[in-house]
């Protein structure tokens, strides 16, 4: 992932322009997502929908956390030699503690996913008000080591550019 920034512009005309410029770039954008009205919707796009950016990553680490909680409850049952579940036999106790470490490692990962604050949400929020404002937004995301191009930004005349990241 490269450098991300938002530019806010009063006029589809000019979003449309400068979205065109910046195609022709040589090399050009990664991303080029224009926002607004008759537009990309705002809630599609990850980097400026806080509640998606949560759901992917919670997807992300319910991969890792789940086999882990999974071994680590069946490893648990295994090492203290507990009868917690006696009914099922053997191998049935064994399972069963795997599988409530399993269900641990998902509830884990909503917990953890919830819990990272993202250093992005007050712009994402400008960005929303503006959006509410009347106004359309153009996402461009530079490759990685490609300068954003600041002076073809500021021709275009934005009301606002503001940098989401800066990789």
């Amino acid at each position: 992932m490269g450098s991300s920034v938002v530019v806010v512009v009063a006029e589809r005309k000019r979003l449309r322009q400068l979205n065109t410029e910046l195609s022709q770039l040589t090399p050009p954008p990664q991303r080029l997502v224009a926002i607004g009205q008759g537009e990309t919707d705002i809630a599609e796009i990850a980097d400026l929908n806080p509640a998606l950016a949560r759901r992917l990553r919670q997807r992300r680490m319910a991969t890792w956390l789940i086999p882990f909680g999974f071994f680590a409850g069946l490893t648990f049952t295994f090492i203290t030699d507990l009868d917690t579940f006696a009914f099922a036999g053997s191998i049935g106790s064994h399972l069963i503690g795997g599988l409530l470490g399993l269900g641990s490692g998902w509830m884990g990962s909503f917990a953890a996913a919830a819990s990272v604050s993202s250093d992005v949400d007050d712009r994402v929020r400008a960005l929303r008000n503006r959006l509410e404002e009347g106004n359309w937004l153009l996402l461009v995301e530079m490759p990685s080591g490609v300068e954003i191009p600041w002076t073809r930004l500021q021709e275009g005349r934005p009301k606002a550019v503001v940098r989401l990241n800066d990789n």
